[in-house]
């Protein structure tokens, strides 16, 4: 399952190579060209000799991951995490680093804490990785400062159409994003698998910039906080209602024309649509958007539960709809852009 290989790879912002090289090989006999920019961008075209709109598909590769930024000096491991992670969701769990090397994240035992600290949550600097070290010296053998630790959950089914794995954001919308490049297409496709989304969106800014499309469609995974201990609207999105279309966030505030276009093709294609119900957060939208002269730009984002943690939980059914939707908007976005052309105003 390709979800699955891609789930399973480790590949945080700045590291994304692993992830590249394997998406690279899953496309090359369905797409024209494929490069690698300066900044580690995977970018592949597709119909390029085709005249019509171009438009930019992206998802990105990188996932939240922690860095090694010192040993101490009983072989201990001290880190920061790379892109955003909730400190309280990492005491106790196995990490990986360099491939092989497995660790454990540990803290002072809740026996030795005293009654003020138990009522806190753990930041950090409280936190070290365990790798059973018993010097800086035999751990830096292992170990170098910069090193990454990535979570370890095997992606696979569970309860009634649902998945749990490791960096569903945004391998569900790599994979998407492959299955659409199998597919023929009337017009101009360039696909960019971006890197370094989770600090900052940077390799976005510089393939919008490069590729300079018509339209672009990103493709994304977002919070899914459909649980008891929340109320209905706070959820954002839920499991099961189909793909989240996005109508503002921290980086953008999307085209109403766009958005209601979107809407009435899923209904009338009968593929479920949910609205993101809320504007944290960004994605690879933001710079995309203001790249140049301007690219109208939508989100498609697939549900996550427990986003950015050791496992995270999807819906088959939503997964598929997601796919579902942007072949539609594919199939139809020729002549809508060639005889509805977007104006500075809708941007």
């Amino acid at each position: 399952m390709l979800l699955k290989s891609l789930s399973e790879l480790n590949g945080t912002s700045g590291a994304e190579g692993h992830v590249r090289n394997f998406l690279r090989q899953q496309v090359e006999s369905f797409v024209d060209t494929i490069t690698v920019d300066k900044i580690g961008n995977l970018i592949v075209t597709k119909n390029g000799h085709l005249a019509g709109p171009k438009v930019m598909l992206t998802a990105h590769m990188d996932e939240v991951a922690l860095m090694i930024i010192d040993i101490t000096s009983d072989g201990f491991l001290k880190f920061r995490s790379v892109g955003g992670i909730d400190a309280r969701i990492l005491v106790s769990k196995p990490v990986q680093i360099n491939e092989t090397l497995v660790g454990v994240i540990g803290s002072k035992a809740i026996h030795l804490q005293k009654s003020s600290e138990r009522h806190k949550a753990l930041h950090f600097d409280q936190l070290y990785i365990d790798i059973g070290a018993k010097s800086k010296e035999e751990a830096a053998g292992k170990v170098k400062l910069g090193d990454y630790a990535y979570f370890i959950t095997k992606c696979e089914p569970f309860g009634e159409g649902l998945y749990k794995g490791k960096a569903f954001d945004d391998r569900v919308g790599c994979a998407i994003l492959v299955e659409l490049l199998k597919r023929d297409y009337d017009i101009p496709l360039v696909a960019a698998f971006t890197v370094q989304e989770e600090v900052g969106l940077r390799g976005a800014k510089i393939a919008a910039y490069h590729i300079d499309p018509d339209f672009a469609i990103v493709i994304e995974g977002t919070v899914a906080a459909d649980v008891s201990d929340r109320e209905e609207e706070e959820w954002l999105t839920e499991l099961g209602k189909g793909p989240a279309c996005s109508l503002m966030d921290r980086t953008t505030l999307y085209n109403p024309k766009l958005i209601q276009w979107v809407t009435n093709l899923a209904r009338e294609k009968g593929i479920p649509l949910q609205f993101r119900r809320g504007t944290s957060g960004g994605n690879d939208a933001g710079p995309i958007h203001v790249s140049k002269a301007g690219i109208p730009t939508i989100v498609l984002s697939v549900p996550c539960r427990y986003i950015h943690s050791f496992v995270s939980v999807i819906s088959e059914e939503d997964y598929s709809a997601c796919f579902n939707l942007i072949n539609e908007i594919l199939n139809n976005l020729a002549h809508k852009l060639m005889h509805s052309p977007m104006d500075k105003e809708d941007l």
